[in-house]
């Protein structure tokens, strides 16, 4: 079956750094967009970033700078988060978007990432 495997999340003090992992596991599926989104508390999901298949990278305003989104292969994507601020704080999930009998989505189970003192 199609999966999305998550890691990295956890517990970091202000200026620090955590690298959120996302990689698809099966086969039978043409991924064209892999990224994160994230939801903090009492507010909306937003997009952080995302990367097309063709290697255009979008990132949110707040994080333009700080967080770097790459990839190894078409079905793995790193996020890199660096000067981490405490409003950074949520539950982020990884969000793939491609074919496999017409248009599929897959979203990860979410990873919590804190970052506080």
């Amino acid at each position: 079956q199609v999966q999305l495997v998550e890691s990295g999340g956890g517990l970091v003090q202000p200026g620090g750094s955590l690298r959120l992992s996302c990689a698809v596991s099966g086969s039978f599926f043409a991924v064209n967009v892999m990224g994160w989104y994230r939801q903090a508390p009492g507010k909306e999901r937003e997009l952080v970033a995302s990367i097309t298949r063709a290697g255009k990278t979008n990132y949110a305003n707040s994080v333009k700078g700080r967080f770097t989104l790459s990839r190894d292969n078409a079905k793995s994507v790193y996020l890199q988060m660096n000067n981490l601020k405490p409003e950074d704080t949520a539950v982020y999930y990884c969000n793939v978007q491609g074919v496999r009998e017409g248009y599929f989505e897959l979203w990860g189970q979410g990873l919590l990432v804190t970052v506080s003192s």
